[in-house]
């Protein structure tokens, strides 16, 4: 895993040296998504996942496990479960979703889906947990004391180097991935490999500096470098891996703080930041290459709906099938009937 690290790591990289850029896959969906605008009524509640309940603990894990006993539905080769399929969403599009404008809004749009199928597909009544990991880092440095460890049922699991064998998901087995553009479908385990170095990352020095940034061209390239590459990176293991990250069921914790993250510097000029939308539509060849992902086609240039190689509010977020599409405006006011969500600060 330490040569995924690396990937992850150069990734963040470029992007943290970055110059600012320039300002028919069409699959029958097996749940949905309300698309209306307007201000929903019953917006879910995101919580840190330290502030929760044991109770709001068991019952967000037992959602997660659902995920994992229940049938596939949305015929992806290869999917044993569910959550396979859930995973395989972030897998197939690795080299479209990762160092573009896109990046911010696809994994909101992403987080929903997994949010509302846990909802009510495993009868789930809360909103995906984030993990502070600003909080974490600044009470102790040490990635061991973290909030989510724990060797018992309420927790993540302890392993630091190889597969998880404790915690809520210990044994857990993976079945998807790719390279190259070629599907693997070899079993592999959950796996954590922690590399400390990585964590200071999560630092609030580093998220105050994109709070401080005034567009979203500066504000994505920011957000997507050390504050997101951190838990990442140190973590490593399953949540290293840039394709199959989402293996690790922690993965959602870590991004619904991102995007809480994203949400508060949105929050500082509403008026502007919900319809300012930028950057490049296309990763570098640089990143396509590091990867191992292959420069993706014309036809899904064209189906992302993006003019030239600049990301734009129309541009097309597709999640596999398991609901219809919609697009970056639509998402990029969490208040919205689309993601319908709110972020419950810790006091």
């Amino acid at each position: 895993m330490a040569s995924l690290r690396l990937l992850y790591a150069f990734f963040g990289l470029i992007l943290a040296l970055a110059v600012s850029p320039a300002s028919g896959r069409c699959t029958p969906s097996v749940s949905s998504i309300s698309h209306s605008n307007g201000t929903c009524k019953n917006p879910s509640q995101r919580k840190a996942w330290h502030t929760l309940e044991d109770n709001e603990k068991q019952e967000y894990l037992d959602a997660v496990k659902c995920l994992f006993n229940s049938p596939p539905k949305a015929n992806i080769t290869g999917a044993k479960n569910r959550y396979d399929e859930l995973h395989w969403v972030h897998i197939h599009q690795s080299n479209i979703i990762h160092g573009v404008g896109a990046f911010l809004p696809w994994h909101r749009y992403y987080m929903r889906v997994y949010e509302q199928v846990l909802q009510t597909e495993c009868n789930y009544t809360g909103g995906q947990p984030y993990w502070d990991e600003q909080r974490d880092v600044s009470l102790d440095p040490s990635l061991a004391a973290a909030s989510v460890w724990g060797a018992d049922d309420l927790s993540f699991g302890t392993a630091s180097n190889g597969c998880v064998t404790d915690g809520a998901f210990a044994n857990t087995t993976l079945h998807l991935n790719q390279l190259w553009g070629v599907a693997n479908y070899s079993s592999y385990c959950l796996s954590r490999e922690y590399d400390e170095s990585y964590w200071s990352w999560a630092n609030t020095s580093y998220a105050d500096a994109c709070m401080a940034t005034t567009n979203y061209s500066d504000a994505w390239q920011c957000w997507v470098a050390k504050p997101h590459s951190s838990a990442h990176l140190a973590v490593g293991g399953t949540l290293s891996d840039q394709a199959g990250s989402p293996g690790d069921p922690l993965f959602f914790l870590h991004h619904a703080n991102l995007d809480r993250l994203w949400w508060k510097w949105q929050s500082q000029d509403l008026e502007t930041r919900l319809v300012e939308m930028n950057g490049q539509s296309i990763p570098s060849l640089s990143d396509l290459t590091t990867n191992g992902w292959l420069f993706p086609s014309s036809s899904v240039m064209d189906y992302d709906n993006d003019e030239y190689n600049t990301t734009t509010l129309n541009h097309n977020l597709w999640m596999v099938g398991i609901v219809p599409n919609t697009t970056i405006a639509e998402v990029m006011d969490i208040r919205g009937e689309t993601i319908c969500a709110e972020y419950i600060e810790a006091q």
